[in-house]
């Protein structure tokens, strides 16, 4: 006899009707559920933009790329059983269905010979990879919970019904596996030891009567009906609803904010968002997909410098707005909204693909328009409008330059790159040592560039995630309008804020340019040996978010130092080789987080000019970690970050800690 098995084993013609009844009502009732849900995000903004489609739902879904790179050692695998484990069963149950009501549409029974030993090993090993999965998330849930609860930290959900969750799926997968050794004892086979986990189940049980088999067939049944019933109403959902939103989310940069037109403010009287429905609807639904995993909140560096800003409760409240017509301000608590540093660790780490800075930047949008902002966040703006500097020093924008032999546009009919100084870059004694350092290793490489001096704005950056959207587009058209005087091609900037800004947010101006931060310029030309890089030799490196997490590079700067690095960013990892033909004298001090998991200095988001309490900085959390290398010299590759991190050292020690740009030890190295 070839090897198969009855389904419904037992099971008669009125229990199948009742059974398929009880099925069908929880599927529809999940569905009218899930429908009801769906009335909640269309009162949002229709979706104005390209989405991933099946590039996310591949990515993200099948391919757990945001769980993968997760910080947590033991949450990814965890994860990542418990998800194929569900997935496999999924399809086991799928397959089985085809098989067993094919012949409707024209498809023999497969169910049998070799296919089906291979069918119940595979699915059988899958299970038991789930319930390992699920015991693993339930013991670790319990010890995190207990250790929260020490902490005071409020990152992971506390809520009960979570635990109805990770229950249920137990009870389903443990029902399962007996229910299958049942059969097996029931009925045994010579072939039965081809599922090993319900083989060994059958052998505990023994025979069974009738009666006890059928009993265990209709218990397991009615979880099953439960499972769909619940599943809306569980953190669950999010197996549904994550998997609409890595479809719907927008096929658009981490560093790209949503540009307001002047109609859309005609149309709705509105700037950025007051209420729930002034969202996006897949704004809405991706809210609604959050499993309060935590990871947001776990990342975020106002939460971790004792802020109150707690992502998850950002993405619950503004959720929960959309219920109760709360005020986005109001729900959300103003001191944390600007307690925002737009860093997208947040956007990074959560897997149902929120974008909390789209959110949080368009409310402070709606309190900009509404005169709400008030402090050194609004002098930034009236300096920037008034000026076209952040620091409200327009002079200052060729004062640098003296000494120097520094080609301005204006005066020359042709170069290849535009050298984007920037305010920080021409202003602040810091960021002018890595200015001046940049224009010493243009020339000493021949590359034919030059800067627009006293012609250079701020590129808006800073009025727009303070909230000022018109502030920034004046500056944008401005710019713009410079680079087509110049016919602007190409820029290099020693700023990741402006190479951001012009990289993904100028193509809505009609600036067409290719945009390379200064450390990617400088390790070309040390590839083609018009420069030779710098030592790494006592040296840490400090990522910048908006260079290594916003716009993916952390390579650029760790060649400059000798390292050939080969980054892993699902495991968030650098991994050196020595680089071929260069020897490299010493490897550079890596502090714990790096490339896109590095911690935010916290000037991102216009807290540059915010003034915050000292022990609440990002910076000191920053700063400890990379003096904790050893390193006696702490390299940069942003003004921003290079300012945030020499207030935050000289207040963690009063050892000589040396504080430089990438660009200054590679200016040493290539001194004549």
């Amino acid at each position: 006899m070839e090897p198969t098995r009855t389904s419904y084993l037992h099971i008669t013609g009125p229990q199948k009707i009742i059974f398929y009844v009880m099925i069908a009502a929880s599927l529809a009732y999940m569905v009218w559920q899930i429908y009801e849900r769906s009335r909640q995000w269309n009162k949002g903004r229709p979706i104005d933009w390209k989405p991933l489609g099946w590039q996310g739902i591949v990515t993200f879904i099948f391919g757990q790329r945001k769980v993968q790179s997760s910080r947590t050692k033991s949450g990814a695998p965890m994860h990542m059983m418990i998800f194929y484990g569900f997935m496999a069963l999924l399809l086991a149950t799928t397959l089985l269905g085809v098989a067993e009501y094919g012949h409707v549409l024209g498809i023999p029974n497969f169910h049998k010979g070799g296919y089906y030993l291979g069918y119940e090993f595979t699915f059988d090993v899958m299970g038991l990879i789930l319930l390992i999965g699920l015991v693993w998330a339930a013991v670790r849930r319990a010890k995190m919970l207990k250790a929260q609860a020490e902490s005071g930290r409020d990152v992971l959900s506390h809520d009960p019904s979570d635990w109805s969750a990770i229950c249920l799926l137990i009870a389903l997968t443990v029902t399962g596996f007996v229910l299958e050794g049942a059969r097996m004892a029931n009925s045994p086979e010579s072939w039965d030891n081809s599922a090993p986990v319900g083989y060994a189940l059958s052998q505990v049980l023994g025979s069974m009567p009738d009666a006890g088999y059928i009993g265990i067939w209709w218990f397991h049944a009615v979880l099953v009906a439960v499972f769909f019933a619940m599943l809306p109403r569980m953190k669950l959902k999010h197996i549904v609803l994550a998997t609409i939103s890595a479809a719907k989310a927008p096929d658009r940069p981490m560093g790209h904010l949503r540009q307001i037109t002047m109609e859309e403010v005609e149309e709705t009287e509105k700037i950025g968002a007051s209420e729930a429905t002034d969202l996006s609807r897949w704004h809405l639904m991706s809210l609604d997909a959050c499993m309060t995993c935590g990871r947001c909140t776990e990342v975020c560096p106002a939460y971790g410098a004792g802020k109150s800003l707690n992502p998850k409760t950002v993405v619950s409240s503004v959720f929960g707005a959309l219920t109760t017509g709360e005020p986005l301000a109001d729900a959300v608590g103003e001191e944390n909204l600007w307690a925002c540093t737009t860093c997208n660790a947040c956007v990074e780490a959560c897997p149902a693909m929120i974008r909390h800075v789209d959110i949080i930047v368009d409310v402070r949008r709606s309190l900009v328009a509404e005169g709400k902002l008030s402090g050194s966040g609004a002098d930034v703006l009236r300096q920037t409008a008034s000026t076209g500097h952040a620091w409200g020093q327009p002079h200052a924008r060729q004062d640098w330059m003296k000494g120097l032999d520094v080609p301005l546009a204006r005066n020359t009919e042709d170069f290849e790159y535009l050298f984007w100084v920037g305010c920080a870059g021409a202003t602040d004694p810091l960021a002018v040592r890595t200015t001046k350092a940049i224009a010493k290793l243009l020339n000493k490489a021949g590359v034919s560039y030059a800067c627009l001096g006293s012609e250079e704005a701020c590129t808006g950056d800073p009025a727009r995630r303070i909230g000022d959207e018109f502030a920034f587009q004046e500056q944008a058209h401005t710019n713009s309008s410079v680079f087509k005087k110049y016919g602007v091609k190409k820029i290099v900037t020693a700023c990741p804020h402006c190479l951001n800004t012009f990289r993904n947010e100028y193509g809505d101006f009609d600036a067409d340019v290719e945009v390379l931060h200064h450390t990617q310029l400088l390790a070309e030309l040390v590839g083609r040996k018009q420069l030779v890089s710098a030592s790494a030799e006592g040296v840490t490196y400090h990522d910048p978010c908006y260079l290594a997490r916003v716009n993916n590079e952390s390579q650029a700067p760790r060649l400059l130092l000798g390292q050939r690095s080969d980054y892993d960013r699902d495991r968030g990892q650098v991994m050196y080789e020595l680089e071929t033909g260069v020897p490299v004298e010493a490897e550079l001090l890596e502090p714990e987080h790096t490339a896109h998991k590095t911690l935010c200095c916290g000037a991102g988001g216009g807290r540059m000019w915010m003034e915050e309490p000292i022990d609440q900085r990002p910076s000191t959390v920053r700063t400890k970690e990379l003096l904790a290398t050893g390193a006696k010299t702490v390299a940069a590759a942003c003004p921003f970050c290079k300012i945030m991190l020499d207030t935050g050292i000289k207040q963690e020690t009063d050892e000589e800690i040396r504080l430089v740009d990438i660009a200054e030890l590679l200016q040493e190295a290539n001194a004549e």
